[in-house]
């Protein structure tokens, strides 16, 4: 049971025949593409790299590297900042350890003590972990270490004061390793190398944070004397040099050739049909994503492919491994034994016995959330079903690069959910496998993100003019309002932190800001995570079916006295959609461009909600079961948003005036939210909207796409700037779509407060054709 057991994948085109030769599924594939193998190219050692350094990964069978670690190493221990921006499984890990490992073994004093450290930011403990034990399996005498919430006060003395490579998450550095920067100054001050793995994932209000974060660490380690060297990683980042820089504020070489071998990837587009029920307003329903999912692992486990399902929720996946597992259980009543689920919140042993099971052959099947697409190494694998396009292309590459790694060939599967993003990319093949991935957005310049970290800087130790820079241009007008505010006093030496708490706990760096609500678990008091209630997520009020991290919660209380939600798990059979009034008003116009006789525009706006009721909606099904009133304050949001404008003679023009105008503009409005990700890495969550026949403040029908948190994301921002691409892919998808007259892959939005109505699906494509008449065309867009 302890070996691997013999394995041969079956040639992938004979797998291909049969999950299409099943009856009923022959009009499913909508795209099958097949990426072409590459071969391996290799380079000699470093003559930097020591002995046993080297000595230790040619044991674990490296006994030459590809040719883009060698380079990136040899950049890295040259003292340049760079971002490793190769492929899935090519090895980047080495690229970065090599160098670090080597200064830590020549910098050791004559009595073997810490001459020179390393730390390692990954943006999940399990990352971490899964590093730290290989890293630990080299056998190299460095002293390695986690720091993380699991450690013990005693590990995280001895991590402290004998620790050489460090390896922990932006939270740990933000809350513990910064504010306690004295107790730490001798591995601050001996800091060589800094490692920011995965960095794709910091994008966003999180991203902004994480920048503010990574800027204070350089400020702490040069009042010790230490200036270390950024080493990022990312197999799916676009722009890398522009998305280093902005999170260190350094600049960083890109290295993006990568010699590592790859079998060929057959990736298979798929789309469930409709089903026999209705939905909403008795619009047509496709079959569930993780549905399909669970047939077609069925139908790989049975021809022993190794499998690996990646489904959106920890109660998703458990599912899937039950119905895929039931199906085999008719065909060999051994079979359903070679199926697993694997999710977080699993105990860690438990975890390694999953992935030991997979890597032996004893597991053929695994359902997983995304706790497995990060670099956690599960090798052999054959096959990837995704359940649901993972909301970027970045998430995508990742997923699919589960399988294959190494030499082997390789199937992916994208199985499309019911949603305008999803049924455009099946049937768009080429804005997903040909396009690059989305860049990551995130504004370090966000006063709502500057400011608290500024108070953070402050405590740390009194800021000065000679500092300012290092946190943006716009620093200084932030630092004047913290004055103004009290936060900070002004001294001779600098601005001083006037208050005795902690600053670093202004900035929760993984929450909206704004008005972020703590939802604690009823019982335990256990803070869960936090959410807020003032953005594009109203989910928190009594009542709601609250979802985080992939668990359902039933919200029992909302006390935004003291800022606190209380809930308990529940799995129950409905979900929960807010019912909100929102008004919208332009604060300030930045930016505007004339399309022929319509504008786009972007700009500030105040945006205010009141969440009026909630409906229950049956699941799976979304038939509406009941609507539960509400007495909750209004709440006001100044954030970014992107908006466009149609006058009243181009609607007269178009025809629009025999059409429901309204449900136009409401129908574009909602396909465009859905479409905004393949353009700006967000999720639908992360943005809201309004529409409206006659705005107050333009005088015309004009929709509003905003950033669903304070000061803005960038979001809103980035579609301004793609604003004819991503609108053409609107009125596309709305275009293209097999309904009669609108449903949940075009039109329909599980986060309507207004149960979907009105709604006029010709009348959007109408819409969109009058207001992208007049659009710029190629290098005319900014």
């Amino acid at each position: 049971m302890n070996q691997p057991r013999p394995h041969v994948m079956p040639p992938v085109e004979a797998l291909i025949r049969r999950l299409t030769g099943v009856p009923g599924r022959e009009d499913r594939l909508q795209h099958l593409e097949v990426l072409p193998a590459r071969e391996a190219v290799h380079e000699d050692w470093p003559a930097w790299v020591p002995d046993d350094v080297r000595g230790a990964y040619a044991a674990q069978g490296v006994a030459r590297p590809w040719r883009h670690q060698v380079v990136a190493a040899d950049a890295a221990h040259a003292g340049d900042h760079v971002i490793v921006a190769t492929g899935t499984a090519s090895g980047k890990s080495l690229a970065y350890q090599v160098p670090a490992l080597s200064a830590i073994r020549a910098a050791r004093g004559t009595r073997n003590e810490r001459g020179a450290s390393v730390l390692y930011l990954a943006p999940t403990k399990a990352l971490a972990h899964d590093q730290l034990a290989g890293l630990s399996s080299l056998g190299v005498d460095v002293r390695f270490a986690a720091h993380d919430g699991d450690s013990s006060r005693e590990e995280r003395d001895w991590t402290r004061d004998f620790g050489e490579y460090v390896l922990t998450n932006p939270d740990m550095l933000h809350r513990s390793l910064l504010p306690s920067h004295h107790r730490w100054s001798r591995f601050l001050g001996s800091l060589a190398y800094v490692v920011v793995d995965e960095c794709h994932h910091y994008r966003g209000v999180f991203g902004a944070h994480v920048a503010h974060v990574l800027r204070r660490l350089r400020r702490v380690c040069a009042m010790y004397g230490a200036h270390p060297t950024f080493v990022l990683a990312s197999a799916t980042v676009a722009e890398p040099e522009v998305t280093a820089a902005r999170l260190t504020g350094l600049d960083v070489v890109a290295l993006t050739r990568d010699d590592s071998p790859r079998g060929r990837v057959s990736l298979l587009l798929w789309e469930p049909p409709f089903t026999s029920h209705a939905g909403e307003n008795g619009a047509p329903v496709r079959r569930a994503a993780s549905s399909e999912v669970a047939d077609l692992l069925a139908d790989l486990v049975a021809e022993d492919v190794r499998t690996l399902a990646f489904i959106r929720s920890r109660r998703g996946a458990e599912q899937v491994a039950l119905t895929a597992a039931d199906l085999l259980a008719e065909v060999d009543p051994s079979l359903p034994d070679r199926i697993a689920a694997y999710r977080g919140g699993y105990l860690p042993e438990e975890r390694r016995a999953l992935e030991a099971a997979l890597r032996r052959g004893d597991l053929v099947g695994l359902a997983a959330t995304n706790a497995l697409e990060l670099g956690i190494d599960i090798s052999g694998l054959d096959a990837v079903l995704i359940a649901g396009f993972p909301g970027t292309r970045a998430a995508f590459w990742q997923q699919v690069g589960r399988a294959g790694r190494g030499a082997q060939d390789a199937l992916g599967v994208l199985v499309a959910k019911d949603d305008p993003l999803d049924t455009y990319l099946v049937t768009h093949p080429s804005m997903l496998i040909g396009a690059p991935v989305e860049a990551s957005v995130f504004d370090p310049s966000n006063p709502h993100v500057m400011g608290p970290h500024l108070a953070a800087a402050a405590q740390e130790s009194p800021l000065t003019e000679a500092d300012l820079p290092l946190f943006g241009p716009t620093a200084r007008a932030v630092v004047d309002q913290l004055t103004e505010l009290g936060l900070l006093r002004r001294r001779p030496r600098g601005w001083f932190w006037t208050d005795r708490s902690r600053a670093a706990d202004l900035a929760d760096i993984r929450s909206a800001g704004g008005s972020p609500v703590q939802l604690v678990e009823a019982g335990t008091g256990r803070v869960v995570g936090t959410v807020d209630v003032g953005g594009a997520h109203n989910q928190a009020h009594p009542g709601a079916v609250y979802v985080h991290q992939g668990e359902a919660w039933l919200v029992e209380d909302l006390d935004l006295e003291h800022h606190v939600a209380t809930m308990r798990r529940d799995e129950p059979a409905y979900s929960t959609t807010a019912r909100e009034v929102t008004d919208i008003s332009i604060v300030e116009t930045r930016e505007r461009r004339s399309w022929g006789g319509c504008e786009l525009a972007l700009g500030e706006v105040d945006v205010s909600h009141q969440v009026l009721s909630f409906l229950k909606r049956r699941q799976p099904g979304g038939e509406v079961l009941s609507e539960e009133p509400l007495d909750l304050p209004e709440r006001t949001l100044r954030t970014s948003a992107v908006w466009w404008t149609v006058p009243d003679d181009v609607v007269a023009e178009a025809g629009l005036a025999t059409l429901d105008v309204p449900g136009a503009a409401h129908a574009a409005e909602h396909c465009s939210i859905g479409l905004l990700p393949l353009f700006a890495t967000c999720d639908r969550w992360d943005i809201g909207g309004v529409s409206t026949a006659r705005h107050a403040d333009t005088g015309v029908l004009t929709v509003f796409v905003y950033d669903g948190h304070p000061g803005g994301a960038g979001f809103s921002e980035r579609g301004f700037r793609t604003a004819v691409a991503w609108l053409s892919a609107t009125r596309e998808a709305i275009a293209s779509c097999e309904c009669a007259s609108g449903c949940p892959s075009c039109i329909q939005s599980p986060k309507c407060g207004n149960q979907n109505n009105p709604l006029d699906k010709a009348g959007a494509i109408t819409l969109l054709d009058a207001l992208l008449a007049g659009a710029p065309r190629g290098h005319e867009e900014g």
